[in-house]
C-alpha cells in the first residue's frame, strides 16, 4: 500500500466503545483502521461511518490487514474486556507488529496487568501505553476524558490526535499524559471508585427526600434540575433528573419505580477499596458505596428480613414515619448542602490514595491536572472539579481537601445542615452509609485527639506491641492486668480499713 493510502492509527475491539471512540477518531480527521474478530462488527462500524459523513475509516477482517494498513510507527488501540482477552489480541497483533510500534489498551484494567505487559512490549522492541477511558457511549463518540500510562514516547506518537478527540473545556483538552507504568489504569480505577461513591451518595440524597420528605418524582426532577443549576453541578445529577422524568411506557407512573434494586458491578470499585486498605488510606465513603451495593444484591434476603423484623416489632418500636412532619423546602437545602459535603470527602479520599500510590511507585501524580482532565467527558465531571484543580494548584502538597481554606470554610458552613440531615435519616431508619462515612470521615479528621490512645492501650495488654506517650518520647510497655488487679486489691483493702 502507498503511504498515503494508509491509516493514522487503527482499533481493534468494536463493541460499543469501541466503534464510538472509532468514529469520534474519524470524525476529527484522522484515518482509521478497525478490527474486530466477529465480521459483523467490522461491517456495522464501516456502515456507520459511512451514514456518519463518509468518515475515513477502513474495515478489516484479520490481524494481519489490520495491522499493515496502519502508518509507521503504528498506534493501535485495544478496546477488549480486560484480563484474557487483551493478551490473546496482543499476542495476535504482535505477529505483525515491528519494533517502535505502539499497543494502547483503552480497557478497564488492572495496573498491574498494564506492567506486565509494557515489559513485555519492550522486550519486542514495542511502545505500550495503559489509557483510561471514560465518559460511556457517549463520551466515547462526542469526546471522553483520556487517562494515559505508559510509554512517554507512545503518547507523544499520538498526542495531537488524542487532543483532538478528549473532550474540550476552557482550559484545553480532557487528556494528559498521566505517568510512567500502570498510572493511567490506576487512575481510571480510581476514578470509577469516586463515581462509585458519587452514585451512592446520590441515591441516598434521593432516598431522604423521597422517603423522609414524601418528594414525588417530578418534585424530585425539578430538585436535581434546580440543583444542577448551582454548585452540585454535574453529570450525574443532571442524569438524575432526566431518570426521574421518564414515563414507565408498559404502565402508570415513572419508569426508576419499576426498577429492580439491585446494582451490579464490573470490579474496578471492588479494587479501590483493596487498594487503600494496602496503603493505609481511609476510603470509607468509597468502601461504604462498595458494601452498599454488596447488600442490594441480597434482594431475596432483604425481603424476607423486612417481614420477619416487621412481625417482630409492636406498636412503637420501629422508626416513625417521618412524611408530613417535614418542612420540604428545609429538607431540600440541607440535603443539598449534606450531598456537596459528603462529595468533597469522597473525592478527598480518592485524591489521597492517588498521592499514596504515586509516592509508592515514584509515578508523579499532577493531583491538579487529574481534576482538569475529568471535568470533561467523564462520569464525574463537576462544577467543584475547578475548585479542586485549584486548591492542588494552590498547595501540591496539600494534605486534604478538606483543610483547603475555601473548602475548610464550606465544609464548616454546611456540617449543621449535614448533621440534621443524617439524624432525620437515622430517626426515619433510612440507611445512608455513604453520607454517614463522609461525615464520620470528617469528623474523624477535624479532631486533634481520638479514643486511639484506649486502641493503643488495649493492644499493648493483649500482645505487647507497646505504645507512645503524649510528654516523652520512646516506646513503651505496661504490665496493665498485674498493675490493674494490684490497685484493685489496695482498693480493696483500703475499703475494710
Amino acid at each position: 500500500m502507498e503511504a498515503t493510502a494508509l491509516s493514522r492509527i487503527g482499533l481493534a475491539g468494536l463493541a460499543v466503545m469501541g466503534q464510538n471512540l472509532a468514529l469520534n477518531i474519524a470524525d476529527k480527521g484522522f484515518p482509521i483502521s478497525v478490527y474486530n474478530r466477529t465480521a459483523s462488527k467490522v461491517d456495522e462500524t464501516v456502515a456507520r461511518a459511512a451514514a456518519e459523513g463518509n468518515l475515513p475509516l477502513s474495515g478489516h477482517y484479520n490481524p494481519r490487514d489490520f495491522v499493515l494498513s496502519i502508518a509507521r510507527p503504528r498506534s493501535v488501540v485495544i478496546l477488549v474486556k480486560a484480563g484474557v482477552a487483551v493478551d490473546h489480541t496482543i499476542a495476535a497483533l504482535c505477529e505483525h507488529l515491528q519494533p517502535g510500534d505502539a499497543i494502547i489498551d483503552g480497557g478497564n484494567e488492572w495496573y498491574q496487568n498494564t506492567e506486565r505487559r509494557q515489559r513485555e512490549a519492550e522486550a519486542k522492541g514495542l511502545l505500550y501505553l495503559g489509557m483510561g477511558v471514560s465518559g460511556g457511549e457517549e463520551g466515547a463518540r462526542r469526546g471522553p476524558s483520556l487517562m494515559p500510562g505508559g510509554s512517554r514516547q507512545a503518547y507523544l506518537n499520538v498526542e495531537d490526535l488524542l487532543s483532538k478527540v478528549a473532550a474540550q473545556v476552557d482550559d484545553g483538552p480532557c487528556v494528559t499524559f498521566v505517568g510512567p507504568g500502570g498510572a493511567g489504569n490506576f487512575v481510571k480505577m480510581v476514578h470509577n471508585g469516586i463515581e462509585y461513591g458519587d452514585m451512592q451518595l446520590i441515591s441516598e440524597a434521593y432516598d431522604v427526600l423521597k422517603t423522609v420528605g414524601g418528594l414525588s418524582n417530578s418534585e424530585l426532577a425539578a430538585t436535581f434540575a434546580d440543583w444542577n443549576r448551582g454548585e452540585l453541578e454535574s453529570f450525574l445529577v443532571e442524569i438524575t433528573a432526566d431518570i426521574f422524568r421518564v414515563r414507565d411506557e408498559g404502565g402508570e407512573g415513572e419508569l426508576v419505580d419499576r426498577i429492580l434494586d439491585k446494582t451490579g458491578m464490573k470490579g474496578t470499585g471492588k479494587w479501590t477499596v483493596q487498594q487503600a486498605a494496602e496503603l493505609s488510606v481511609a476510603a470509607p465513603t468509597i468502601a461504604a458505596s462498595l458494601d452498599a451495593r454488596y447488600l442490594s444484591g441480597l434482594k431475596h434476603e432483604r425481603e424476607e428480613a423486612a417481614r420477619i423484623l416487621a412481625q417482630a416489632s409492636v406498636s412503637g418500636e420501629g422508626p416513625p414515619p417521618a412524611a408530613g412532619r417535614i418542612d420540604k423546602r428545609r429538607l431540600v437545602d440541607d440535603v443539598r448542602q449534606a450531598l456537596y459535603a459528603s462529595k468533597i470527602c469522597s473525592y478527598a479520599q480518592g485524591m489521597n490514595l492517588l498521592r499514596a500510590k504515586s509516592e509508592e511507585k515514584a509515578w508523579g501524580l499532577e493531583l491538579g491536572e487529574l481534576s482538569r482532565i475529568w471535568k470533561g467527558g467523564c462520569i464525574i465531571r463537576a462544577r467543584f472539579l475547578d475548585r479542586i484543580k485549584a486548591a492542588y494548584n494552590r498547595n501540591r502538597g496539600l494534605a486534604n481537601l478538606v483543610v483547603d481554606p475555601e473548602f475548610a470554610r464550606e465544609m464548616v458552613h454546611r456540617q449543621a445542615a449535614w448533621r440534621r440531615v443524617m439524624g432525620l435519616a437515622i430517626a426515619a431508619g433510612v440507611s445512608t452509609p455513604g453520607m454517614c462515612a463522609s461525615l464520620a470521615y470528617f469528623d474523624t479528621y477535624r479532631r486533634a485527639r481520638l479514643p486511639a490512645n484506649l486502641v493503643q492501650a488495649q493492644r499493648d495488654l493483649f500482645g505487647a506491641h507497646t505504645y507512645e506517650r503524649i510528654d516523652r518520647p520512646g516506646d513503651f510497655h505496661t504490665e496493665w492486668t498485674k498493675l490493674a488487679r494490684a490497685g484493685a486489691g489496695e482498693e480493696a483493702a483500703a475499703a475494710l480499713i
